[in-house]
């Protein structure tokens, strides 16, 4: 079952206005060219068969685009997709024509009634996802596909490690360990001279104004002086914008799968697009090419990966179309360039792709 809520019955009423709308003036500039090129010339036969030709050509254009994508230009102005009740994906072709021939029909000049008696079944479904009798015939509903607006959930399976920069930069180095100075062997002092004047003790160095310097800014240290903290601390990895530490032990297993059938166990930084590229510096270890019906899928569209306490985290790489997450049927967009923690269960829609989180034991 798809997880996105079913369309109002308003808003498949506009889109499926706008589809009439486009088909209807194509039929007509059809009318008009078969009127003035062959009617008029006594071809009446021929102009009628042209103009029924194209008139069956649209629909059965706006059919296949329907059973392959889910969408038609209606449906797409008003965010709404066709998919099957039962799988939550484009119903195919075949599907697809049966419903455009019963829409077809039902728009013959009835004087609307054809039209209002299909909206009657939807509003009548008892399922309450609005199934009309031509989606019962072809088994198929009509979703909104729109980002619900939703507060963030503080739901965390595991505390996860925040890198404070700042402190970490200002956190000043450990003292080297004071040592008592080596004892000089004695020496016999030489009788003093009485016409060298004692030489005068040095003067005190004058106070630095100089202001305190953090380990970034220390120079290297000399030999058997201990290496401040911030030159001796590991590298870090970065995970697009903000920096994350990598896993350091045994993690938790999770799997991801695609509705385009790929599906395996993250074990590094994964990039996902048509052609993902990494970022100058960067060294993930996959890079996942997915297909793409309608083009909403970026060329680099967002990243995943395992941290170092054992969450998932995903991320968009700033996207035209943006990545979704939907968790217990509820949709929110990820913010691009900011982490988001995955659970078992979640969906995320990277443009017409989805794809599926599972935690393994």
């Amino acid at each position: 079952m798809t997880p996105f809520p079913a369309a109002d019955l308003d808003r498949r009423f506009y889109a499926f206005a706008v589809d009439r709308l486009l088909a209807w003036t194509v039929d007509g500039v059809a009318g008009y060219l078969a009127w003035r090129l062959l009617v008029e010339d006594g071809a009446v036969l021929a102009g009628v068969a042209v103009v029924v030709a194209v008139v069956v050509l649209v629909y059965a254009a706006l059919a296949v685009v329907l059973g392959r994508t889910g969408t038609s230009p209606g449906n797409a102005a008003l965010d709404l997709r066709v998919v099957g009740a039962a799988t939550g994906a484009p119903i195919g072709v075949g599907p697809a024509l049966r419903r455009q021939a019963v829409l077809g029909l039902a728009t013959l000049p009835t004087f609307g009634l054809g039209t209002a008696t299909l909206a009657w079944t939807a509003a009548m479904d008892p399922s309450g996802r609005r199934h009309g009798w031509h989606d019962r015939l072809a088994g198929s509903e009509v979703v909104d596909v729109r980002p619900v607006p939703a507060d963030p959930e503080p739901v965390v399976e595991a505390p996860r490690s925040v890198v404070n920069l700042t402190a970490l930069r200002l956190v000043p180095a450990p003292p080297p360990p004071s040592t008592p100075p080596p004892s000089a062997p004695p020496t016999i002092a030489a009788p003093p001279r009485p016409s060298a004047p004692p030489p005068p003790p040095p003067a005190a160095p004058p106070p630095s104004s100089e202001p305190l310097r953090t380990p970034q800014h220390r120079a290297a240290p000399g030999p058997g002086e201990p290496a401040p903290a911030a030159l001796t601390e590991p590298p870090r990895r970065q995970l697009g914008y903000p920096l994350v530490p990598e896993p350091t032990g045994p993690t938790a297993r999770w799997r991801v799968s695609f509705d385009s059938g790929e599906s395996f166990v993250v074990e590094g930084l994964t990039l996902v697009g048509r052609r993902p590229e990494p970022r100058p510096g960067e060294t993930p270890r996959q890079l996942l090419a997915l297909r793409s019906e309608d083009m909403s899928l970026s060329k680099t569209h967002a990243q995943f990966q395992v941290v170092a306490d054992g969450v998932l985290v995903a991320m968009d790489r700033g996207s035209t179309n943006g990545s979704v997450l939907l968790r217990r049927g509820v949709a929110r967009d990820l913010a691009a360039g900011r982490p988001t923690t995955l659970l078992d269960g979640d969906h995320v829609r990277f443009g017409d792709r989805m794809m599926t989180v599972s935690r393994e034991p």
